[in-house]
């Protein structure tokens, strides 16, 4: 990218500036005592050679016991022809091998040109450095700060204060840059901004290969990403694979859709509209204006902003302050509002050898208030285009189960093939339950005396919800049924096949979503030169 060369001084004891000539020479030891005055007479100028460097100028004053030498009058440094440069006045001092120049500074290398105000260059130490805002101009970019260095052992730029580049292909600002010129690597110090063409980043430590578009970054890292931001305490981006990833404390915020997904390592995929989360995953969307949280194993969110799906893999749990939920796998549309609940399909093995219990202990579960309800594939799903909870769907063994709160140890449940469920106000107002359908309700008088257990056989029923619990049930289509005196039904049989009452699996706080288990967390290395 950029690089100047200014030729290089041993420690050794420094030559005497030669002469090499002028159009006239003179002496004025009252105003400039041990000065040779050195003066360009028509079209001679003052050459003047040290180590390998020849410079001209309209008028020197060369103070040969000092072997110094100051230029004045379109002055131009060379050093072979790898290095010019022009300036209005310029300082040399041949026994320290450093050389001020100022007054409209223009360096020229084959690569790059260098303009600022004033330039120091220490040839024995081989650094040049400027102190006031300077631009330097390449191939490919424009770079301009307020000071910069350059370490010509290490072939080493450091640009301070003010720090911009411009590429055609994306632009920086930073506090602190520096650059290796042979390896086209930047690391980034302070406060800095990176813009592409479809991504921006901002750190305050990082590392950035300017040929490839490739780094890490740090320290209050953002990557906004395809309408995703993308957050963590050390990321990677790679913009030829358009992939990025996060490792610890990651926050992926879809502002399109308005949610947020965190976890301790992500991977995003821009030309899939994917992202991959895992370690302590958990994702926040809102419904009902609240927090709506998804924990997984492992969350991958799919598709362009316009239609964003969220899928969550293993250790499912859903939190939200009236529903809780557990399930296998999990699948979230905003766009057609809808939220799946699976479990993992059974093996021929297990289906052979699991009771009904073990086989509904594996089924997705919700808690609405005191009623759980199970069943093989749970469906909640939302208005078009609302974050309001609209219906609920629940197929294959579906089961309701709320504990009676009278009783100690009586249990209402509800079982069928089918449950169909409305929402109204973000509460449930009412389920269908269908096909082969069979409940044992506790029935009490107004005065709260137990009046017996309702065992009933039938096709099809009503509940109305209140608050969140049974308040009433219908039967429809042949009810076969009645009510039996507690005492007459033996302990065993009230309870309907596959009972199972999951209240200990039930998450109640934001903790309770990932338990006690800890993650050791892998680190993103920033990588070094």
């Amino acid at each position: 990218m950029i690089g100047f060369w200014v030729g290089l001084l041993s420690a050794q004891e420094s030559r005497i500036v030669e002469i090499r000539q002028a159009g006239s020479f003179e002496k004025d030891e009252a105003q400039y005592p041990g000065a040779n005055i050195l003066l360009k007479k028509g079209d001679t100028r003052v050459h003047l050679f040290h180590k390998g460097a020849l410079i001209k100028s309209n008028t020197s004053f060369f103070y040969s016991k000092r072997n110094f030498f100051e230029a004045s009058g379109a002055v131009v440094f060379t050093q072979g022809d790898t290095l010019r440069m022009t300036s209005d006045y310029l300082e040399y001092d041949g026994k320290k091998g450093f050389a001020k120049a100022w007054g409209n500074v223009f360096l020229k290398q084959p690569d790059m040109t260098l303009e600022t105000d004033t330039l120091y260059l220490d040839r024995v130490e081989n650094i040049a450095y400027y102190e006031t805002p300077g631009t330097i101009v390449d191939s490919s970019s424009v770079l301009k700060s307020n000071r910069g260095k350059y370490f010509m052992n290490e072939k080493k730029y450091r640009f301070i204060s003010n720090v911009r580049i411009d590429n055609p292909e994306y632009k920086v600002t930073s506090a602190q840059l520096d650059y290796f010129t042979e390896s086209n690597k930047a690391f980034l110090y302070g406060p800095t901004k990176i813009i592409g063409a479809d991504y921006d980043i901002y750190c305050e430590r990082g590392f950035y290969n300017m040929e490839t578009q490739q780094g890490n970054f740090r320290q209050n890292a953002l990557i906004n990403y395809n309408e995703k931001i993308i957050e963590g305490d050390s990321l990677y981006f790679e913009n030829e694979r358009e992939y990025a990833a996060a490792t610890d404390f990651v926050s992926i915020t879809d502002t399109i859709n308005n949610s947020i997904i965190r976890g301790n390592y992500a991977e995003i995929f821009k030309a899939k509209d994917s992202a991959i989360i895992t370690r302590k995953a958990y994702a926040i969307n809102i419904l009902e204006k609240d927090s709506l949280f998804i924990k997984a194993d492992t969350l991958v969110g799919t598709g362009p902003a316009e239609h964003r799906v969220l899928r969550g893999y293993y250790n499912v749990k859903i939190l939200k302050s009236d529903i809780r939920g557990k399930s296998d796998s999990l699948y979230l549309d905003d766009k057609i509002g809808k939220i799946e609940l699976h479990k993992r399909p059974l093996s021929k093995k297990e289906e052979q050898i699991l009771s009904d219990d073990d086989k509904n202990s594996k089924n997705p579960v919700l808690w609405f208030g005191a009623s759980q309800m199970s069943g093989e594939v749970i469906y909640l799903k939302t208005e078009k285009g609302e974050k309001k909870l609209d219906s609920l769907q629940i197929f294959g063994n579906a089961f309701i189960i709320e504990k009676d709160s009278l009783s100690s140890d009586g249990y209402n449940q509800i079982i069928g093939s089918e449950l169909y469920g409305d929402f109204h106000d973000g509460a449930l107002k009412n389920l269908d339950v269908v096909k082969n359908t069979m409940v044992i309700y506790y029935l009490y008088s107004d005065s709260g005396e137990l009046i017996g257990i309702n065992k009933t056989i039938c096709s099809a029923l009503d509940i109305v919800f209140d608050n969140n619990e049974i308040n009433e049930i219908s039967f429809y289509v042949s009810p076969d049924g009645e009510v039996f005196p507690e005492e007459k039904i033996d302990r065993n049989l009230r309870k309907l096949k596959g009972f199972l009452w999951r209240i200990n699996e039930r998450p109640e706080t934001f903790e309770d979503l990932f338990g006690p288990e800890k993650t050791e967390i892998p680190e993103v290395t920033i990588l070094k030169e």
